[in-house]
């Protein structure tokens, strides 16, 4: 049966004991990570989230009834012990835990809860597979990783706070219950029982609410905001997510607000991990990033970048590469340096090559050419085409050298900048030329302000119709809308989108302009932004803003890929939450008062 702790009070986490306590009684609670019975002496690993101390239960010291509790003991018992600290002896001391010089003598036990045998070992959570983890998800929460996990994010809210507040900043918190207004997402729809038919969204960010915040005169607002989109998932994205949100006003340009949110990302890293950012994080325009590196959040730890040769190619005979620059597209190529050595020394071999073609081809590519440069010449299924003498000045261009191997993308510049891009991560993994535990800081600035959509045959915001576009090009927004570049700044760190923000217009001419130019009418505007537009008459100071996304960067702090292991109870890739079995069916009752009838078959699990 379950004890109380009535008088018995812990006095201190079970990794936190220290030498100085030694010869004191002190009094640890937590969970029997493992055990053992050596007939007189009965060895018990107790866990908290501070880590393992070993506890030793000798039947001279506890009495035949208190050994026989002892003995009683099985994996995830909770147990609270009053003993006495003393150091282990030097053949039994255990480098690999912090307190392995150390042991409690047990003088009085409780089992304040037993457990059933467990669907895995807490120790052993990380060779378990997802479903089972997840299903469970309060076992796996007992590992030490994830624990370690939480409590950074933790840590990290903490500093983010306390350096808000420093810096004049307001907590205030938005609404989870709004209208649903365009943002680029689906949203998550609640049904209204009091005006039925009708439905609120949950916010998948507060972007018009912080703004209309600077509207209300509170000058500096902040927020750790829930936000939710309903979206596929993969392994950097949640249906919830959280952000550390901002917004100020009297901005005089993007500078006010990227020198703020480098001050906060200089205190997390500092306080977190000990790690000093440069006094001046790069800049790097949109431009230049997709040129380069064929992405707007390049990883820029490595070389592999990107070379355009539409220059050498265009109007040649190989069909492939004139025929992409004439539909004005362009003809870029990756050298991967020393990538096909012969023999043993090769990081690609021919079958890896060929390999490479479905990889590019999910990122709309036609294929992948390639050029290997070989100690007896050049070998590649497209040199008959090009010619030698095009083939030379194409590698001399890529300083392409023996053991080399250039891969070409040739179409728009939209599927080479994101078929090369991709490839250029992939090359670098399979190269091994990502350092480990290192991290890479970059502004990418100057976004277009709009692209144009095909299928839709109408402009469309690049980040969201409330971007400030940069001064200069407000003119091409009655000539050439595309040309148009935006004050708008992510936060890239180690090629993931850490944060991202923008300048806010603040102009009623400029906010109907860009309305327009989207294709919004009159009506959908009054109907979508109604009371936004409206709040904009009513004097709106100049202001900008900026969000980090928590989660990815616990992700990048920690050193984890996937997302799930940086928030508590996270949702699988069909969205739905394994331990809860949410979502769920509801009664009839429920829906009727609401007013809704299901007619879709239910999905299945």
């Amino acid at each position: 049966m379950a004890e109380l702790m009535s008088g018995l009070k812990r006095t201190s986490y079970c990794a936190e004991i220290t030498e100085s306590m030694l010869g004191k009684e002190v009094t640890v609670t937590g969970w029997t990570n493992s055990w053992r019975n050596h007939g007189g002496l009965i060895f018990v690993d107790l866990r908290d989230r501070s880590g393992i101390l070993q506890v030793v239960f000798d039947l001279s010291q506890v009495g035949e009834e208190g050994f026989a509790k002892a003995e009683s003991i099985r994996s995830e018992y909770v147990l609270a012990v009053r003993g006495t600290l003393r150091k282990r002896d030097a053949d039994r001391v255990n480098p690999k835990i912090k307190t392995g010089g150390m042991e409690l003598l047990a003088k009085e036990l409780r089992i304040l809860s037993e457990a059933e045998n467990p669907p895995f070992q807490v120790d052993e959570a990380a060779s378990v597979n997802d479903a089972t983890r997840l299903k469970y998800r309060y076992l796996e929460l007992r590992t030490p990783r994830l624990q370690e996990i939480l409590m950074l994010r933790s840590k990290v809210c903490h500093s983010a706070r306390n350096y808000m507040d420093e810096n004049g900043f307001i907590e205030i918190e938005t609404p989870f219950l709004c209208r649903s207004t365009p943002e680029g997402a689906r949203d998550y729809l609640v049904p209204s029982r009091v005006h039925k038919g009708e439905f609120y969204a949950l916010p998948q960010s507060p972007q018009l609410y912080k703004q209309i915040l600077m509207i209300s005169g509170m000058d500096k607002y902040y927020q750790i905001a829930k936000c939710f989109r309903d979206e596929d998932l993969r392994a950097d994205r949640q249906p919830e997510f959280t952000q550390i949100d901002l917004e100020m006003s009297f901005v005089s340009d993007q500078e006010d607000v990227m020198t703020l949110a480098e001050g906060m990302m200089r205190r997390v890293f500092k306080e977190t991990k000990g790690i000093e950012l440069p006094k001046k994080i790069r800049r790097m325009t949109y431009k230049e990033a997709m040129e380069r590196f064929g992405s707007d959040k390049p990883d820029t730890r490595f070389g592999l970048e990107l070379q355009d040769i539409s220059d050498l190619v265009k109007g040649c005979g190989f069909q492939v590469f004139s025929g992409a620059i004439e539909r004005g597209g362009s003809v870029r190529m990756i050298n991967a340096k020393g990538f096909y050595k012969g023999g043993d020394q090769a990081i690609l071999s021919r079958k890896d090559v060929d390999a490479l073609l479905p990889f590019v081809k999910a990122y709309k590519a036609k294929g992948l050419a390639w050029i290997a440069v070989k100690e007896d010449g050049l070998q590649s299924p497209i040199v008959k085409f090009l010619g030698d003498e095009l083939a030379a000045k194409i590698v001399e261009r890529a300083k392409g050298e023996v053991g080399d191997i250039i891969f070409f993308g040739a179409d728009s510049d939209d599927i080479v900048f994101a078929s090369l891009g991709a490839l250029r991560l992939k090359l670098a993994r399979i190269g091994g030329l990502i350092p480990e535990n290192s991290y890479d800081f970059l502004w990418v600035t100057e976004f277009p302000m709009f692209h144009w959509d095909e299928e839709e045959k109408r402009y469309v915001a690049e980040h969201h119709p409330f971007t400030m576009p940069l001064e200069e090009d407000l003119p091409l927004l009655d000539t050439d809308p595309t040309k148009v570049r935006s004050q708008a700044y992510d936060f890239v760190i180690n090629g993931y989108e850490a944060g991202g923000g923008s300048v806010r217009i603040h102009s009623q001419e400029i906010q109907n302009k860009i309305f327009g130019l989207l294709g919004f009418s009159e009506e959908q505007i009054r109907e979508k932004f109604g009371f936004f537009v409206t709040a904009l008459k009513y004097g709106t100071p100049p202001h900008g803003g900026l969000a980090f996304g928590l989660d990815r960067l616990i992700m990048l702090l920690s050193g984890t890929e996937d997302i799930k292991d940086v928030i508590a109870f996270p949702k699988v890739q069909n969205a739905s939450d394994l331990m809860s079995e949410s979502p769920s069916p509801v009664e009839d009752k429920q829906l009727r008062e609401l007013a809704l009838r299901i007619d879709a078959p239910k999905t299945e699990k």
